[in-house]
């Protein structure tokens, strides 16, 4: 959906839901913002029994100008409703009769869409789908500094600080926005009360602790989502301490938080694991967090019909629940990996056969092409940030699904053969390189040429059996993650040189050698 599509409606409300957080009001906010750009008439409201009254929210309100209304009687609007990080239907949002509705959110699908309708969960935020939006219909929310800092606020805070960011389009706007800083400052330390100090130090005295992985448990009770990234932080800096999980459970949703201080446990892939199917998780390798749908995590148990311990526990109180489906699932996860260092291993030809790379279309980058040998980068890809200072022999290739890696100069030349025509392919998100000094920022699609592989490399590769964590002979700070029915392979010409292919591209890229 484009937001040029609803300029054909003359009465536009925009609704975001109860409670509004920073989020809510700062996506509802742009929204406000680019009707009246356009010469339309539009109003911005919430509903429910309460009023904002959070100091932090009351400060965004006055300082950023927000002009939202409460009307907690309002049932019914004429034209067009607009419901902003919430759908339509939701029990967290009233329900406003409305002639014709369109829901533009970032949490998980709940419910059949109206047409209009742009929902997008892999985002941290509301704020970024608007400012996404806005920016796709070439309008600049830069040119209010006041709306660029409450889309700024509203992500830092959706994202516990930008903890749990890993959308690239979040890290854009968080690049790309101009906030005035102090105001930022003023709302963030006014962001706790009293009350949530409270529930801060209960939550944390009665942790639960498991030695053999070094993990930490924390149950609070329902408070803002960034008082679990508060507990969470301050908990980590326990010695022997590890990885923290602190959670709430409410009755609309289960928040939690993870961090890791060690490499072998990424927190946005144990959280991604913690929400799988039942909700969301992201974030960074060391600060990630999601949230679990409870009606989702009912579900899952009344299906396993054959389990009578599941029949009581989905019978059974949600906070009971959700509590031991996050402890049999964090035990599940340290279970269930093995971690290989590339540099110190050489694998066992157990099971390995012998294959030939069939010659794919690829992409590359001459690194050096785009900024100057020694300058720091950041190249920005679906996949996370790549960091790398240049030089002569860096290259980049990007993948027949957009997938990016580096390779050296050397094995560039070896594998693969450059081809005179471009490379045009589209993918979902455009990735960029990034001046890391001076914040330049050009797309790696611009600087992209075509090649082909030569399909003279052979590998020994065999379905992984068990899941695995894959520090590389290239990086050994960030591992690889193969599930079971992935490949893990190892080039002939280098048995150190140790990857993880995923099964649904295994069968594209590499022909077995017959014997």
């Amino acid at each position: 959906m484009r937001l040029s599509e609803l300029l054909k409606f003359n009465n536009i409300t925009i609704q975001c839901h109860d409670n509004p957080d920073a989020d809510a009001l700062a996506s509802g906010y742009a929204l406000l913002w680019y009707f009246d750009k356009m010469g339309k008439k539009a109003k911005f409201i919430y509903r429910g029994k309460n009023k904002i009254q959070k100091s932090n929210l009351k400060i965004m309100l006055d300082k950023l100008e927000i002009p939202v209304s409460y009307e907690p009687e309002l049932d019914e609007v004429k034209g067009l409703l607009v419901t902003i990080d919430c759908q339509y239907g939701q029990k967290n949002v009233s329900r406003i009769k409305a002639e014709h509705v369109a829901v533009i959110d970032h949490h998980q699908k709940s419910a059949d869409l109206p047409k209009l309708s742009d929902v997008r969960s892999n985002l941290g935020s509301a704020s970024t789908l608007v400012w996404d939006l806005i920016k796709k219909e070439g309008l600049d929310v830069n040119d209010n500094p006041l709306l660029a800092t409450a889309l700024y606020y509203g992500l830092y805070t959706d994202t516990n600080k930008f903890s749990e960011v890993s959308h690239p389009l979040d890290r854009d706007m968080q690049d790309e926005l101009i906030v005035n800083k102090s105001i930022i400052v003023e709302m963030s330390n006014s962001n706790i009360s009293l009350k949530e100090l409270k529930i801060t130090g209960n939550a944390i005295l009665n942790y639960e602790y498991f030695k053999k992985e070094k993990y930490l448990i924390i149950h609070a009770e329902a408070c803002d989502p960034n008082i679990l990234g508060v507990m969470s932080d301050f908990s980590l800096e326990t010695a022997g301490v590890d990885v923290c999980l602190a959670y709430y459970v409410s009755p609309l949703e289960i928040k939690f938080s993870v961090r890791s201080c060690v490499k072998e446990v990424h927190a946005n892939e144990l959280a991604a694991f913690l929400a799988d199917d039942l909700g969301g998780g992201g974030g960074h390798i060391f600060k990630a967090g999601g949230a679990i749908r409870p009606e989702k995590l009912k579900q899952k148990y009344k299906d396993k019909k054959d389990n009578n311990e599941s029949k009581i526990k989905a019978s059974g109180k949600l906070d009971i629940l959700a509590t031991d489906y996050l402890h049999e699932r964090i035990n599940e996860y340290f279970n269930m990996y093995e971690v290989i260092y590339a540099k110190e291993t050489t694998l066992s030809m157990d099971g390995m056969k012998k294959y030939d790379k069939i010659p794919q279309e690829f992409g590359y980058v001459k690194l050096t092409d785009v900024f100057p040998k020694g300058t720091l980068i950041t190249v920005r890809t679906l996949e996370g940030d790549i960091d790398i200072t240049i030089d002569k022999s860096h290259y980049l290739m990007v993948g027949i699904t957009g997938e990016i890696y580096p390779i050296a100069k050397e094995k560039f030349k070896k594998s693969y053969k450059p081809l005179d025509d471009s490379f045009d392919k589209k993918f979902e998100y455009d990735p960029s390189i990034k001046n890391s000094v001076t914040g330049e920022k050009k797309s790696v699609m611009a600087y992209v040429n075509h090649a082909v592989s030569k399909g003279n490399a052979s590998i020994y590769a065999r379905p992984l059996d068990k899941c695995v964590k894959l520090f590389t002979a290239w990086d050994d700070e960030k591992y690889y993650s193969g599930a079971v029915g992935d490949y893990i392979a190892f080039r002939e010409d280098d048995p150190h040189d140790i990857y993880i292919i995923k099964k649904d591209l295994f069968d594209q890229l590499y022909k077995e050698i017959k014997k």
